[in-house]
């Protein structure tokens, strides 16, 4: 498999220094992103760079993830348009811990010789004073050089600390110090890196390194124009109990199609030939949403796990299910998956020990929750066969108990169709 081949049909090259390509193909190449340890997960944002490194990885070619335990400390500019708050030691060494088990999902750690390899830059910047960096580095990159980069320029109206000016040097060592002591020849990166990148590439061409190279990603950006990664509820983290793999599935499968075309490419390990025949399948009936399910499912297994995508489908589908299947399906859930799929359906809380004590289905419909307006109302729907308790029809007859209590905290109330109403225990 040919790397820069691989990579470039899925369109995840944005930008790469002459002589990129013809460094992998001529011998196995070490190559290394930087993963920033601001938060405890990384989100789907960062799956286009953990992507690069499963197929560098899959190609013969040796990843080294660098997590910036150092730089976490000062702040990247790329991007921004104000300073970010920096961590404390602490903080960074526990986000450092949690990036590196997530990166372990993807990542061959004990494969050889392309084993993948983590690194932390603060291991060999907790010993590097001021004077040694300033003149040992800083006198190899001119300011004007500094000056012209993008990152840099965006920021000069609205101001930019000495601290975060200094950011696209330490990144530069970054790339020299792996060059140096680990023959790492190629940074890969998202585009808006490109700037600290080069002067890496220049940092050590100067310091007279072995050979230097550059490769970047595009920003991923969604059709409607809206930000990749985001929801209303902000980021889509792979950390679980940040983002639950119902709603982590739900992101993929509520895909555009044009989306889900450019998406099955780059975050999918999916063949051409595979892509290709389910493109042609979809297009042949796109109500059915084939690549989006396809997408979804890979994805979410990867980061994830078979049991949560097998929850997550039954979670999409319990409202459209019918019968003992839908009764099954819901009172299978977990309390977060319930929660996840009925957020925002109207609810009422009522103390457990009453649903304990039997509370009959009448009264629960609107003494207890206001559900309809009166009883005259729960009784005539009754009458009417369109009430449901956890999607299984009941009458005038019946008793919600604690038997009715799914995960032990909610029951599900249903008129007709669309009508939905929670009751939580408390």
């Amino acid at each position: 498999m040919n790397f820069i081949e691989e990579i470039r049909w899925r369109g995840m090259i944005h930008d790469m220094m002459p002589g990129t390509g013809e460094q992998f193909a001529k011998e196995i190449t070490s190559a290394y992103i930087g993963f920033d340890p601001t938060g405890d997960s990384l989100h789907i944002g960062s799956l286009v760079q953990i992507m690069i490194l499963v197929h560098l990885q899959k190609a013969g070619h040796k990843p080294y993830v660098l997590v910036g335990g150092a730089t976490g400390m000062v702040g990247d500019p790329s991007g921004k348009s104000a300073e970010r708050n920096l961590l404390d030691e602490e903080t960074l060494n526990h986000n450092v811990a949690c990036i590196k088990k997530q990166l372990e999902q993807f990542l061959d750690f004990d494969c050889g010789e392309n084993s993948a390899e983590m690194v932390n830059n603060y291991d060999w910047f907790k010993n590097f004073n001021v004077l040694d960096f300033i003149r040992d580095i800083g006198k190899h990159i001119p300011v004007n050089y500094m000056m012209a980069k993008d990152s840099v320029k965006s920021r000069l109206e609205t101001g930019m600390s000495f601290t975060e000016f200094t950011y696209q040097l330490i990144q530069g060592y970054d790339f020299y110090w792996l060059n140096k002591n680990k023959n790492c020849k190629v940074q890969l990166g998202g585009s808006d890196q490109w700037g600290n990148i080069v002067t890496g590439t220049e940092l050590i061409r100067r310091k007279g390194g072995e050979p230097a190279f550059a490769c970047t990603t595009p920003l991923i950006k969604k059709a409607d124009g809206s930000k990749f990664g985001k929801t209303e509820g902000g980021n889509v983290w792979l950390d679980k109990t940040k983002t639950s793999p119902y709603k982590f599935y739900q992101y993929w499968i509520n895909s555009s199609d044009e989306d889900a075309a450019k998406y099955i490419r780059i975050f999918t390990l999916k063949s051409k030939e595979e892509i290709e025949a389910l493109e042609k399948e979809h297009a042949e009936a796109p109500h059915l949403r084939i690549l989006q399910k396809a997408l979804a499912e890979d994805i979410t297994i990867r980061v994830h796990s078979q049991e949560d995508l097998d929850a997550a489908i039954n979670a999409s589908e319990i409202l459209f299910k019918k019968g003992a299947e839908a009764v099954e399906g819901l009172k299978s859930m977990s309390a977060q998956i319930f929660e996840d799929v009925f957020e925002g359906v109207p609810q009422a809380e009522i103390a457990l020990s009453e649903i304990e004590s039997g509370i009959n289905i009448v009264e629960a419909l609107a003494v207890q929750t206001n559900f309809l307006g009166s009883n005259g109302e729960a009784r005539r729907a009754l009458k009417g066969n369109s009430i449901s308790v956890n999607k299984d029809k009941v009458g005038e007859d019946k008793v919600i108990n604690k038997d009715d209590l799914i995960s032990g905290k909610y029951i599900l109330l249903q008129r007709g169709k669309k009508n939905y109403f929670l009751v939580k225990a408390i």
